[in-house]
């Protein structure tokens, strides 16, 4: 009865002491679900394998000597340097280990570079052709997937990486949804463009398209714009204007209309007011 009694106490105080997120702290407890969603597709889902191929079941034997081994599915060490955003990658990155180069001296460190290109790309519904760094790995992965949009729309953000094609593909998705209007000289192409894509629009409404593709900095700069936007103070002269408005409206009185002896009468006595205006002749 006690052990289960404290388990209880744990558990509650494991809730009451939750740890914070980074969406829980300063101005980013006021970002939208909408970015939360798309955090996590880049950074909390799991990214697929590119530099090893994982194994099924527990264990294997050895071909040479029979010997059975357990199977370890560790990951390689990637980086990703800064030029990874300034391309499309495929999901490769810069791999870390050791190199053996002498073999009566110690390893060294060896760092694994891929082998980078420079080609262009065509995007249909941006109807355009791009020029971008890219690997082996992307040419394969856009002629896998039948086309350069197809690409960017059915890759999670977590395997593409690469801040450009975030953006991207969030430009492809804003596209789609205000109809191709990049198509709007042939009505015959904009619909056969837009039928052929519109499919991926599903799976995002208008808010998440708008904080697709955003960083970190970017988000969190968004919202502050939108508060301070909110929270701007108006000009008492505009507050005066309004109220007197509502007022006039409320006694039935309308600010362009008047009376013709009220208008006469106006411009008598600022004639009389005007220096430069001209006398009446006696």
């Amino acid at each position: 009865m006690a052990s289960s009694r404290l388990q209880a106490t744990a558990r509650q105080l494991s809730k009451t002491f939750k740890k914070k997120t980074r969406f829980d702290i300063g101005i980013a407890s006021e970002l939208p679900p909408a970015y939360k969603k798309f955090w996590r597709e880049w950074k909390v889902l799991k990214p697929a394998a590119v530099h090893f191929v994982a194994q099924e079941g527990k264990w294997r034997r050895d071909e040479l000597t029979g010997e059975t081994l357990p199977i370890q599915n560790i990951p390689i060490p990637i980086k990703y340097p800064a030029e990874i955003h300034e391309g499309i990658w495929g999901g490769e990155a810069v791999v870390k280990g050791f190199q053996k180069r002498d073999p009566q001296r110690r390893r060294v460190p060896h760092y694994w570079v891929p082998v980078l290109k420079r080609t262009v790309v065509r995007s249909e519904v941006l109807n355009t052709h791009l020029s971008v760094t890219v690997t082996e790995r992307t040419i394969k992965l856009i002629n896998d997937h039948y086309g350069f949009d197809h690409y960017l729309l059915k890759t999670p953000a977590c395997d593409l990486v690469s801040m450009l094609a975030l953006k991207l593909k969030k430009q492809i998705l804003t596209e789609l949804m205000n109809g191709c209007p990049r198509y709007a000289h042939d009505p015959a192409k904009q619909k056969e463009i837009y039928k052929e894509y519109k499919t991926y629009l599903s799976s995002y409404t208008p808010e998440e398209i708008e904080w697709y593709g955003l960083s970190w900095y970017e988000a969190l700069t968004k919202v502050a714009k939108q508060k301070e936007a909110e929270n701007k103070p108006i000009p008492l002269k505009k507050v005066y204007r309004k109220n007197l408005v509502e007022k006039l409206k409320a006694a039935g009185l309308e600010e362009n209309k008047g009376s013709a002896d009220e208008i006469s009468t106006t411009t008598s006595w600022l004639s009389k007011m005007n220096p430069f205006g001209k006398k009446d002749e006696a």
